[in-house]
């Protein structure tokens, strides 16, 4: 059974009114995602699939005005010559809009919408995600100082077990993120959070995640995590837990560990390293991959691994952890 969820906080950008129609779901702790799909209407996920709320009307007009709306509030501008924007709001809401006729079906708004709670390893054992001797083994990764990467697709849980692993780490140790838009939150007090900046209209001021993993190594991190894996900056992060900086973890999109190491060729090709080189980084650098998936009963986790070379290229080599 899932514990029950306090509310969460109230939000800034929520009380605009532009978004006076959709508080009732930010303030539902058990919401996840929101989504609107042109005049087609609202829907959302709570965790156990997207569903459609009848109740909700709105035309092409009213949709384009509250896509625009909402990224201005995350400080950025939404027009034909930028149909396409990202941004992140106050508490970690993270939206997405695409307007119309890039979206073919009508402006289409993804809004994130994070858990602010920090589940501990605890509170994620109580909800089913894993079980009591997967917890002991997820304990042990982050008291030795394992690095660890956690696959698996878009709103499977990485996130929050990321989070819930890097809870764990001492309180004495200073933990360093980089992300492209800032999700994670753990319970931690000595967290610092890095962020990635998109470039103005002007194509100038980027900031990617490449180059905040080098600056992070420069802030004497005793964790370093990536957030996200996209692309070149897988490179900086395998380099940076080569060379001494153990504990640290990452993410990366993956169906399953089977997949992952073509994933991982896929972004080290992105960076400039052949197979070979990204697979004897990988295999030195990471000492376990943790799967995770999301089903009708919720997420959890579906395999560890560890990576090895076979013949020169990277496997995972699959564990029993129950």
């Amino acid at each position: 059974m899932s514990p029950v969820l306090p509310l969460r906080p109230p939000s800034v950008a929520w009380r605009d009114p532009a978004l006076a129609f959709l508080r009732p779901f930010l303030d539902d702790p058990t919401v996840t995602d929101l989504f609107v799909n042109g005049d087609e209407g609202l829907f959302v996920d709570r965790g156990d699939g997207v569903v459609a709320v009848p109740s909700w009307r709105a035309d092409e007009s009213d949709v384009r005005r509250l896509a625009v709306r909402l990224v201005a509030l995350g400080g950025r501008h939404l027009d034909d010559a930028s149909p396409c924007v990202d941004v992140r709001l106050d508490r970690g809401i993270r939206v997405h809009a695409v307007l119309f006729p890039v979206a073919t079906r009508g402006t289409a708004i993804s809004i994130r919408v994070p858990r602010w709670d920090a589940p501990d390893l605890r509170r994620l054992e109580e909800t089913g995600m894993f079980s009591a001797r997967a917890r002991e083994r997820l304990e042990g990764l982050v008291d030795d100082r394992a690095n660890v990467l956690i696959t698996g697709a878009t709103g499977a849980g990485k996130t929050t077990l990321l989070s819930a692993l890097l809870a764990r780490v001492p309180h004495r140790e200073r933990l360093v993120t980089i992300e492209e838009v800032a999700e994670l939150r753990p319970a931690h007090p000595h967290h610092v959070a890095l962020e990635a900046r998109q470039p103005n209209l002007e194509g100038a001021g980027g900031i990617g995640l490449a180059r905040l993993v080098r600056e992070a190594l420069r802030m004497r991190p005793d964790r370093l995590v990536l957030g996200e894996c996209r692309g070149e900056e897988l490179r900086e992060l395998l380099l940076a837990l080569n060379t001494g900086h153990d504990g640290g973890a990452g993410t990366l999109h993956a169906r399953s560990l089977s997949d992952v190491p073509s994933r991982l060729e896929a972004l080290g090709a992105l960076a400039g390293m052949d197979a070979a080189t990204t697979a004897r980084q990988a295999q030195s650098a990471v000492n376990a991959v943790i799967h995770v998936e999301r089903t009708s009963a919720g997420r959890r986790i579906a395999g560890v691994g560890r990576p090895l070379l076979r013949e020169g290229r990277l496997s995972i080599e699959p564990e029993r952890w129950t």
